[in-house]
């Protein structure tokens, strides 16, 4: 019998993300102690004065209708003031901004717009999940470019040259990257946007969610630099940097063509987001960056604290990320090997092995179009960190 599904839904794969933490809540309500690293989860609480400003919004009691599609005006032009002083995105005003219930709202919303069937986008790779599968569901067909872990898993200028043809429409990549934790330089992002500006008619999508947790200091974008506003969607929002991903708000700022094209969409699909959650996002936008801060310091030191515990374990291969919070490490080294009553072929087995014995969650690579690897997020406390590790050392140290 015929599925009574649609061909876009059976063809679509499942976020690998979601898919792990799912099968680790499941054991954890079975009274297994497991340790989640599976998941871009920060383990903070949004700041007091962000929560506050919610409360007031109830209270004051006008954010309970319908807010405009594209957000609150104030919000919209508090964002376009962020990026023209924070990211010298001199041109952002609020016109070009749409708010939407999260960064991957936004980008499914910019590929609704932006693809015809059969247009192609040029990936970054390592990438985050579900930037194929939103590709794919809007018609356009995911042409991946690989980073080594020689280069940061930063895929080059030269790589992205090489990959475009007449069909191509569009470029995507995260920095700080997910999965990676890598950051593009000024000097690289100066080359990427050097090969977009030789070709007319492509959109770079540049995600920059985790633009607050950053080691190398202030975050670059390439929609500042000469030429690139015009050919730039930049994607942004509030869950990472400040604990908010249950609040659901993230954003663009696009050429005015495109923010119209986008609200138009979301004017169809889902209207604008939550009006409470808009009130904190301009909170916290706004607001005092001190706990932001205090969160970003965390996760370096967390991120030193994991990177000495990941070079006692053999046969670990990792470079040293410099923003987000995870580590991404080759794992090739216990392919072909056993223990336990399981075989460990790839970095799907190693990671079901891992949470079988080891009761630690992480996510196979070959989600984020790397097989061998898995992404460790760090978003967890430290105590929590060593015994994660102390477990995953036991576990693979038995593989032979």
């Amino acid at each position: 019998m015929n599925s009574i599904l649609s061909d876009r839904i059976l063809n679509m794969e499942e976020s690998a993300t979601l898919a792990m933490a799912k099968k680790a809540r499941e054991l954890k309500s079975q009274g297994i102690d497991i340790i989640g690293l599976s998941l871009g989860e920060p383990d903070f609480k949004t700041p007091k004065h962000i929560q506050e400003a919610a409360k007031a919004a109830i209270d004051e009691g006008k954010y309970f209708s319908y807010p405009p599609v594209a957000g609150y005006q104030d919000l919209r032009e508090a964002i376009a003031k962020k990026l023209r002083e924070e990211n010298n995105i001199q041109q952002a005003k609020a016109e070009n901004i749409v708010v939407s219930t999260g960064a991957k709202h936004s980008i499914a919303n910019t590929f609704m717009c932006l693809l015809n069937e059969g247009d192609e986008v040029v990936i970054f790779s390592p990438y985050w999940v579900s930037y194929a599968e939103i590709i794919k569901l809007a018609g356009g067909v995911p042409v991946l470019i690989e980073g080594t872990l020689e280069n940061n898993f930063k895929a080059t200028a030269a790589q992205l040259e090489e990959a475009i043809t007449d069909k191509t429409k569009a470029v995507i990549f995260s920095s700080p990257c997910n999965p990676t934790g890598s950051v593009f330089s000024k000097e690289e992002l100066e080359a990427i946007a050097d090969v977009i500006k030789a070709h007319d008619g492509i959109m770079v999508i540049a995600d920059e969610i985790y633009e607050l947790i950053n080691f190398t200091g202030k975050n670059f974008s390439i929609a500042s630099l000469p030429g690139m506003f015009e050919r730039t969607i930049t994607v942004n929002g509030f869950s990472k940097g400040y604990a908010m991903t249950g609040w659901r708000v993230g954003y663009i700022c696009a050429p005015v063509e495109i923010a119209k094209a986008v609200e138009k969409i979301q004017g169809q699909f889902t209207s604008g987001g939550t009006g409470i959650a808009q009130r904190a996002a301009l909170a916290a936008i706004s607001g005092d960056q001190t706990p932001t801060k205090e969160m970003a310091d965390a996760y370096f030191k967390r991120r030193q604290l994991v990177l000495e515990l990941l070079q006692e374990i053999p046969g670990i291969k990792t470079h040293i990320p410099e923003g987000a919070f995870y580590f991404f490490p080759d794992v090739t080294s216990y392919f072909g090997k056993s223990a336990h009553g399981h075989s460990v072929n790839n970095a799907d087995d190693l990671c079901l092995y891992l949470l079988d014995v080891a009761h630690v969650s992480l996510v196979t690579g070959s989600a984020f179009g790397a097989p061998n690897c898995v992404r460790l997020s760090y978003a967890a406390s430290e105590d929590e960190l060593k015994e994660a590790l102390k477990r995953l050392k036991k576990a693979l140290g038995d593989l032979a």
